[in-house]
């Protein structure tokens, strides 16, 4: 990925970038495993194999995609999922990641759904629930540290972070919000750094 006017730009099937052919299958079956291993929300098991396991992307590059991804509608994993598939293999890779985030997935998610509708009020239902929100929160929290690594030594992005995490823990702005508020301020304080420096 490289940013094109300030925007990052996905490479298709034929980039001679991409370093192998990523088998459809593989985009399939990795994204059905983050949607069934989602606890604590697919971002972080995303991350974990698209980066960590796979390796088909950066960190660096997958802070890009979940960028843009929070600013597109619907679910932030399932964006992922598109652009990670077209990024490997174009159009069909991003509808074969999607897929398989997506549907089979939605079948056990409905079966679940049902099964905690019935026993919601039981103590014991409420004691995992209560665990396991502990430990997606953890989760979270260890996913963002990693994605802000590489950006360690770049002031001007750990406060563009600090700020991001002000907003949304001790405001109760909308996310677009304090989402678009920070891209408008780095914007503007790129372009003043680009003038010193011209």
């Amino acid at each position: 990925m490289q940013p094109v006017g300030g925007l990052p730009r996905f490479h298709g099937a034929m980039d001679p970038l991409t370093p192998a052919r990523i088998p459809l299958a593989a985009l399939f079956v990795a994204f059905f495993k983050v949607s069934l291993g989602g606890f604590g929300g697919g971002i972080v098991w995303a991350h974990r194999i698209a980066v960590e396991q796979r390796r088909w992307i950066t960190d660096e590059e997958f802070t890009d995609i979940l960028s843009l991804c929070q600013f597109m509608p619907g679910p932030n994993v399932v964006g992922i999922a598109v652009c990670v598939g077209a990024k490997l293999r174009g159009p069909i890779g991003a509808i074969t990641a999607a897929c398989g985030f997506v549907l089979i997935p939605l079948a056990i998610g409905f079966l679940f759904g049902v099964l905690f509708l019935r026993f919601v009020h039981l103590p014991v239902v409420q004691n995992i629930l209560h665990g396991v929100a502990a430990a997606a929160a953890g989760l979270l929290v260890a996913t963002g540290l990693r994605m802000l690594s590489p950006h360690r030594r770049r002031p001007r992005a750990l406060i563009v972070a600090a700020l991001a995490f002000g907003g949304m823990a001790f405001t109760r702005l909308p996310l677009f919000v304090v989402l678009f508020a920070l891209a408008l301020l780095s914007t503007a304080a790129t372009v003043i750094e680009n003038r010193r420096m011209s």
